[in-house]
């Protein structure tokens, strides 16, 4: 890994002989949030990824995303070479009340260890870069209620992976929680998981092309053609022309496409306006009353 490259599309150029600390890890961690989007758009460019650390590290370089296996991955190898103590563990979305809880290897989740403070007496945190619109700073791991930017979050023990821990989002947020389980795992344990979110056709990432950016008040959130501010000062905007989504994707999550050529950007913007067009015929044949609702969340 090139880890001054990586701290540099950070903007932490200067951090790489910083050792270990809560400070440091803070700001290495809403860093990445704020400018690494989290993002499926490489399924919907038909260019198949990896989940190997290295290679997602990069992608991040050159100046793309990815999802929870891709950045959180990657950002485990740079805190390692940081010298930071990060475990990988097998964790699992729950969209909705309606699916079941559980590890079900769909989430790669990192703690880090060996930073106590006051609010981590045992040095324990709880890091996570791949939930979307999750955390924007890394979370103490005590059970307990948190506040980060106008969002409450909820951290306690797993009732579905005895001696786990439960995430629970925001009532705003786009899904319903996450559970982990406690033993470390590696990359191989997400696997199968991978090729099923990024191939099946009953995949969120494949149904919907998602990107999305935390930052200090909020996220905004691009799903298909329909972008959302969730936070402050909210918002919701149908993008209706090529020219649009381009200039959104690069102004507002850092996605240039410059290494895709106009052909492939046209294939893109073909594929994005159809899928946009059968939703919202769903919608009005559905007889919703608000057929320009954004698309539903993924998982």
């Amino acid at each position: 890994m090139d880890v001054h490259a990586y701290l540099n599309r950070l903007g932490l150029g200067d951090h790489a002989g910083h050792p270990p600390s809560v400070p440091a890890l803070h700001a290495l961690h809403t860093a990445h949030a704020e400018r690494v989007p989290y993002e499926v758009l490489e399924i919907w460019l038909d260019r198949p990824t990896t989940i190997d650390p290295l290679d997602s590290a990069r992608r991040i370089v050159a100046g793309r995303g990815g999802y929870c296996f891709h950045l959180n991955g990657a950002f485990s190898a740079l805190l390692r070479a940081l010298g930071y103590q990060v475990t990988r563990h097998v964790g699992g979305v729950q969209g909705t009340a309606g699916d079941p809880a559980g590890a079900n290897a769909n989430h790669l989740v990192l703690t880090v260890t060996g930073l106590p403070a006051p609010a981590s007496p045992d040095g324990a945190w709880l890091v996570d870069l791949g939930m979307g619109d999750g955390l924007h700073g890394p979370l103490p791991l005590v059970a307990g209620d948190y506040e980060q930017g106008g969002f409450h979050y909820r951290l306690r023990p797993s009732e579905a992976e005895p001696g786990g821990w439960r995430f629970d989002h925001d009532p705003r947020g786009s899904f319903l929680g996450m559970d982990f389980r406690a033993e470390p795992a590696t990359m191989a344990a997400f696997a199968e998981r991978h090729e099923h979110l990024s191939t099946s056709p009953e995949s969120g990432f494949v149904r919907v092309a998602t990107a999305a950016r935390r930052d200090a008040t909020g996220v905004d959130i691009m799903r298909t053609l329909i972008l959302t501010r969730v936070g402050a000062q909210p918002s919701r905007t149908e993008l209706t022309t090529r020219a649009d989504y381009f200039a959104a994707m690069a102004d507002i999550f850092g996605i240039t496409f410059a290494d895709v050529s106009r052909a492939g950007r046209d294939a893109l913007w073909s594929r994005l306006s159809t899928a946009h067009e059968q939703w919202l015929t769903r919608r009005a044949a559905s007889g919703d009353p608000q057929p320009a609702a954004t698309p539903p969340a993924t998982v």
